[in-house]
């Protein structure tokens, strides 16, 4: 099973709420759930998943490792972990969620041994997050291009990120937007209301619509079951090629994720 470009993220949600989101989620439609282990709600999405009427061949369940567990001695055993509170027998995808902070674990490291947790069937597919270009390069040198499935990285209206994207992109390497609403930003932007407006869609729509147009995954997260299934209507809107340059516009750096451990940005 691929990727699904339109995905559920569960960035800051917690207990019964996590659990709702997820439920919603899938009796809504969406097949792709984005979780990870920092975001402590591991053990909410698997039971929302076993309790779902989707078959598991069906949903693609996204996780990542945290930083503390990117040590070869370490990774395959977290991501066993996760998988416990996953209820799941494999994950389809298993990113590195940041980079080592002050490259303690070589990224050469934590690679090769996602590479040898996806050798062992733990994962299906194994990516990055949060990597910038030269990061990218040793995540490359380290196990080949052919074998990253993607890079997760905030990506938005305001952070289009491009240099970035075109080196994945020649890379042969999928990009997934994490925040792509600017958390809520977006809502209040004119030029995105006014094409919203125009097309009678939601400015979360126009936005989110927008990055699929680029070709970029898309993991929007909610509380709210209506703007669940108000999101999920973004991929059959059809933007005009006006309305995408003016949205390319919008780019200001402006960057709403960097920890004081972050790497060093592009």
């Amino acid at each position: 099973m691929h990727m699904p470009q339109f995905g559920l993220g569960t960035f800051r949600l917690q207990g019964q709420q996590a659990i709702d989101s997820v439920r919603d989620g899938l009796a809504l439609g969406y097949r792709h759930i984005d979780t990870a282990q920092i975001y402590g709600n591991e053990a909410e999405v698997g039971l929302a998943l076993a309790d779902a009427r989707v078959a598991r061949g069906e949903v693609f369940v996204t996780t990542k490792i945290w930083t503390e567990n990117l040590g070869a001695d370490r990774l395959a055993s977290s991501l066993e972990e996760s998988l416990r509170k996953l209820r799941l027998e494999q994950v389809d995808l298993t990113l590195i969620h940041w980079p080592s902070p002050g490259e303690a674990v070589p990224v050469a490291e934590s690679m090769q041994a996602l590479l040898a947790a996806r050798d062992a069937g733990l994962t299906r597919a194994i990516g990055i997050s949060n990597f910038p270009i030269a990061l990218m390069r040793e995540a490359i040198a380290a196990v080949g291009a052919h074998n990253i499935a993607t890079n997760q990285v905030e990506l938005h209206p305001y952070l289009q990120n491009r240099r970035l994207a075109a080196f994945a992109h020649a890379a042969g390497i999928h990009v997934t937007a994490y925040m792509p609403l600017a958390y809520g930003k977006v809502m209040l932007d004119p030029v995105i209301g006014a094409i919203a407006a125009r097309l009678g869609a939601t400015p979360a729509q126009v936005s989110l619509a927008w990055l699929m147009a680029k070709g970029y995954a898309v993991i929007p997260s909610s509380t709210r079951r209506a703007n669940l299934e108000s999101n999920l209507r973004a991929p059959s809107l059809v933007l005009e090629r006006e309305d995408i340059a003016a949205i390319d516009t919008l780019d200001r750096g402006e960057r709403l994720v960097s920890p004081e451990f972050a790497p060093e940005w592009d």
